[in-house]
């Protein structure tokens, strides 16, 4: 019964290493982020701090919720339509990469 259980937790592990190896791999790119960005610039900022109140800051933002909000303006699930216009055009890797490179840049709260 112990040698039953260590297989299982063994098993997770590796089961875990997998996933997390796949979640890595999904990652976008910075570099390809940043050269995309420049859409982005003239409502969040150059930095993605916007001197605008009324448009979202996105340094610093978790990448995950970058690219569901993304997702999200593109599939009409959220409604903007100077956002739904600017995202009608972005492939899945534009907003991975988009969402890692803001998610890679400092906040407004860490300045």
């Amino acid at each position: 019964m112990v040698a039953s259980r260590k297989a299982v937790l063994i098993g997770g592990a590796v089961a875990m290493l997998w996933l997390w190896g796949s979640v890595a791999m999904a990652a976008g790119d910075i570099a390809a982020g940043r050269a995309k960005a420049a859409m982005c610039m003239s409502c969040h900022g150059a930095q993605g701090i916007s001197a605008v109140p009324t448009y979202p800051n996105l340094a610093g933002q978790k990448e995950a919720y970058l690219v569901k909000a993304m997702h999200e303006f593109k599939d009409g699930t959220r409604k903007n339509a100077t956002m739904n216009a600017m995202v009608a055009a972005l492939s899945d890797k534009d907003m991975d990469n988009l969402a890692a490179y803001f998610s890679s840049l400092k906040s407004a709260s860490c300045k």
